[in-house]
């Protein structure tokens, strides 16, 4: 049986004292955190099993490990829009975000609502949640209909000027995994990603110019027919 206090002690032997300064190198800056992997993380979570009280308590200590730890076993079924709410407030540096859309967010029954929701918001980090969301449910929700990521599209041109680096790496992520999706979506993100670039933003056309870089390339291309 797991609690809060059995769970800190094990992260801190998995820690790496040292570590700190290495995922600092990749933008990952959290104001307090052990340093373990995120395979451990993953291996542990296995070990601990889905716990929605448990979740909650661990994001409740706000350091790296107990958070990216609480999206990997917290219940999808028994998450509130709330809840969801609340963390998001959390998403100061782009591994938090994207941890918690790709292990809980992007499986809860409102996800393609938040993900147009957040996508109007303020804030950089739950910004990006919303671009995020679309680029994971682009590629795990497998019985999706097109028209759901074509309904994505205007959003992802509008925000394509925003400067902010966690904004539009994400804006440009989820316009090249929808355009990965289906050919039909390949052909309206590449026509999109060519508006894009027209636009007077030294953002847009990143976000253009790398999206393009990437699905006008022949093997991507392929795998896609395939």
């Amino acid at each position: 049986m797991h609690n809060v206090k059995s769970v800190v002690k094990k992260l801190k032997l998995l820690g790496n004292s040292k570590g700190k300064e290495a995922i600092a190198r990749y933008g990952i800056t959290p104001e307090e955190a052990f340093c373990v992997s995120i395979p451990n993380l993953r291996e542990l979570a296995k070990e601990i099993g889905k716990d929605h009280k448990l979740a909650l308590e661990l994001w409740d200590l706000g350091i790296r490990e107990t958070r990216i730890l609480a999206s990997m076993i917290d219940e999808v079924s028994l998450v509130t829009v709330k809840q969801m709410e609340e963390w998001t407030k959390g998403f100061t540096y782009w591994e938090i975000c994207d941890q918690c859309c790709m292990n809980l967010f992007e499986k809860h029954e409102t996800s393609y609502v938040l993900a147009e929701k957040w996508s109007k918001k303020k804030e950089e980090g739950i910004k990006r949640a919303g671009f995020v969301l679309m680029a994971r449910l682009a590629v795990s929700d497998k019985k999706a209909d097109d028209k759901r990521f074509e309904k994505f599209l205007p959003m992802i041109k509008r925000e394509a000027v925003d400067e902010r680096h966690l904004v539009k790496k994400a804006v440009n992520w989820a316009l090249r995994q929808i355009g990965k999706r289906s050919m039909a979506l390949h052909k309206t993100a590449v026509l999109l990603a060519q508006e894009i670039a027209e636009i007077d933003s030294k953002s847009a056309r990143w976000v253009a110019n790398d999206a393009l870089r990437e699905l006008e390339n022949d093997k991507t291309i392929k795998r896609i027919k395939r």
